[in-house]
């Protein structure tokens, strides 16, 4: 095995060994589900940062546009005020890629898994030693045709949605249903005022009549066409791989359409409250500050009446012996 294999396809394979083996009478499908969840469950401190990020990059949005404005077309000074302005606000616009560089390498591992199941004659070759000593684990490794590889006794995951035998509905089904959970997990994240977006043809065209392009107006556009593009593209790749992937996609985005509606509600919450604190700390604040303030007055008068009356005294004096 190489060290991809070893690393995260092994771990993948013997985790949905383990998850099967707990479930009575084994099920292919339902170990999918629970391993997805799990998987979720697991990279849920990542999803939280990158939602955060992406609502922070929102709020950045005005601040960003009197950037632009300040700085006059001066790309270098411009970046230069944005990442400072990032800097301060905690935000890494990298960041956000985190969760595809994490699900892309399982993707990729979990199509390879899925085809020793689909094989069973390198099940020996990929169980942990450990896990052969579970007297039902090494009998799935003894005798790999005892492998349920159903979903619910019903569709086998090991097959293609549409293959020479013809059309698999219900794979067909699973898959339609990832590809438009796809689309509103995306959707959640988009800015959700339709003012502010700009059609990307509106966009080019003044481009064309010689007005700067807005970066971020692009951006949104062009975010805009491939929320739409993509699970039309995703569809068309996973009828085209074992039921097990689509299976596994669409649990996935499910999952994460209720996680990320959990954390955004989560932080609607926060901020609502933080908005109610606010004006109370500001008036107490303020309270302070004007009783500080009237404090440092009154001790600056009595200071100056202090000084000025000896000083004119003096002066009486000095007056009165000229005078003699």
């Amino acid at each position: 095995m190489n060290i991809f294999e070893v690393l995260i396809v092994q771990p993948l394979f013997n985790l949905l060994l383990v998850l099967y083996n707990a479930i009575p009478g084994g099920d292919f499908g339902v170990s999918i589900i629970l391993f997805t969840i799990l998987l979720r469950v697991v990279m849920y401190p990542l999803v939280k940062k990158q939602l955060h990020q992406t609502k922070l990059m929102r709020k950045l949005q005005p601040e960003l546009e009197q950037i632009k404005k300040r700085t006059k077309g001066n790309r270098q000074l411009q970046g230069i005020q944005m990442m400072e302005l990032y800097k301060r606000h905690g935000v890494s616009p990298f960041r956000s890629i985190g969760i595809l560089l994490i699900q892309l390498p399982i993707f990729i591992a979990l199509y390879l898994v899925i085809q020793v199941f689909v094989r069973r004659d390198e099940f020996a070759k990929y169980t942990y030693d450990f896990l052969e000593n579970i007297p039902s684990i090494n009998q799935i490794v003894q005798t790999p045709d005892s492998f349920n590889e159903t979903f619910l006794g019903v569709v086998d995951l090991t097959e293609h949605a549409i293959n020479s035998d013809g059309i698999n509905f219900i794979l067909v089904g699973i898959a339609i249903i990832a590809a438009v959970g796809q689309y509103f997990q995306s959707k959640q994240t988009m800015p959700q005022d339709p003012a502010k977006r700009r059609r990307l043809r509106d966009i080019m065209s003044d481009a064309a009549n010689g007005k700067e392009a807005d970066q971020s107006e692009i951006n949104n556009a062009v975010m805009g066409k491939m929320i739409v593009v993509l699970p039309f593209v995703m569809l068309v790749i996973i009828l085209n791989l074992p039921g097990a992937l689509p299976l596994y996609y669409a649990t996935m985005t499910l999952v994460a359409i209720m996680q990320q509606s959990h954390i955004l509600k989560q932080d609607e919450e926060e901020l609502e409250d933080i908005a109610e604190e606010h004006p109370q700390k500001k008036a107490a604040s303020g309270k302070k500050a004007t009783a500080k303030a009237r404090a440092k007055a009154a001790n600056d008068a009595t200071v100056t009446r202090v000084v000025a009356k000896p000083s004119a005294s003096r002066k009486g004096k000095r007056t009165k012996g000229g005078k003699k």
